[in-house]
């Protein structure tokens, strides 16, 4: 039973660092699309400056919502911990 609760938190440790790490990216994505939209261009329109900041809170969103995500998962580990350590 020990390996299976063990098999079990290094899935929830794998989750949480995967979330972390699309959320970084989403989060670096989301800055090029930012800078899209502010450094000026010949030819630029307001649709596009329109999609690049639509994209940019897209990108951003979604990296808050993976940090959230990363840190109910870590939240999870460590009370699994502190149980871990009540019981010894």
């Amino acid at each position: 039973m020990k390996n299976r609760k063990n098999q079990t938190a290094s899935a929830l440790r794998s989750k949480m660092a995967d979330f972390k790490q699309f959320a970084i990216t989403l989060l670096c994505v989301g800055a090029f699309f930012y800078l899209g939209t502010i450094l000026p261009t010949t030819g630029k329109t307001d649709l596009s400056t329109n999609v690049y900041m639509g994209a940019t809170v897209l990108f951003l969103g979604l990296s808050i919502l993976f940090f959230l995500i990363s840190k109910k998962y870590k939240k999870i580990l460590d009370e699994r911990d502190d149980q871990d350590f009540l019981q010894q």
